[in-house]
């Protein structure tokens, strides 16, 4: 069960042990766990947004934008290592990133207004439109398949923490992630293409741990992998009109 989502890895239902009766991992359970946790997010992006547009200084939401994704990443930390914990940290993930998501979705739609309704859009189509396509059966990733992805998206978050760590120390940016050119459109491409593809693995990781009869609180944390993999998404999405807009 391969997959490239930090929270969704090989080893996250190792150990976990099979549920008692009445008490395993559902397909349903799954999907209103996920329902509970984007209605979260959604709730605290909406807040967040709506700060953004009152206050006569935007730029004091940055603390928000930064705190969240912060707190966002160490909660994310603390459920991949401890599982049992995504039914109480699950929701604060969500809210933390919701925070974040919100201040810079507010940020991107003042300098490009509608950016943000079509990033929302093209992410749920996405994911809709494989969910529907892996759920008929078209797709099965192979073991080789998902080895790739899993490479592939670690050479992609490694490279985005050189990024960071340039930018943050030397004031260094790298064209191929903030470019608008051809290489750097082509660069937010293939990330989004990647992103997407991770979803897929995470319909498949979901499914095996329903078929192994993981324990109830999987529900939580498979729920919580598959927001990960839906922010990354939007993100990246957000990211690529971005550069078509500057263009």
């Amino acid at each position: 069960m391969r997959t490239s989502n930090p929270a969704l890895n090989d080893k996250a239902f190792q150990n976990a042990g099979i549920g008692l009766q009445g008490e395993v991992m559902t397909l349903q359970g799954t999907v209103n766990r996920t329902g509970i946790l984007l209605g979260v997010l959604l709730v605290a992006a909406a807040w967040i947004w709506n700060q953004f547009q009152t206050l006569p200084d935007p730029s004091r939401l940055m603390p928000w934008m930064y705190g969240g994704f912060i707190g966002a990443f160490v909660i994310a930390l603390i459920i991949c290592f401890k599982k049992t914990l995504a039914p109480t940290l699950g929701p604060v993930y969500a809210a933390l990133e919701g925070l974040a998501l919100g201040a810079i979705s507010a940020f991107f739609d003042r300098m490009y207004p509608g950016i943000v309704i079509q990033a929302v859009a093209l992410t749920f189509g996405i994911l809709f439109a494989l969910l529907a396509v892996y759920r008929t059966g078209l797709i099965k990733p192979s073991e080789n398949f998902k080895l790739g992805v899993a490479a592939a998206t670690g050479g992609v978050m490694i490279f985005y923490l050189v990024s960071f760590l340039l930018r943050m120390f030397m004031g260094v940016e790298i064209p191929l992630i903030h470019g608008t050119g051809m290489l750097g459109i082509g660069f937010s491409c293939f990330v989004v293409v990647l992103a997407s593809v991770n979803l897929v693995l995470d319909f498949d990781f979901i499914e095996n741990g329903v078929e192994q009869g993981a324990p109830k609180y999987m529900e939580w944390y498979a729920a919580f992998g598959l927001i990960v993999t839906l922010a990354w998404l939007y993100i990246e999405i957000l990211r690529l009109l971005s550069k078509l807009q500057r263009r």
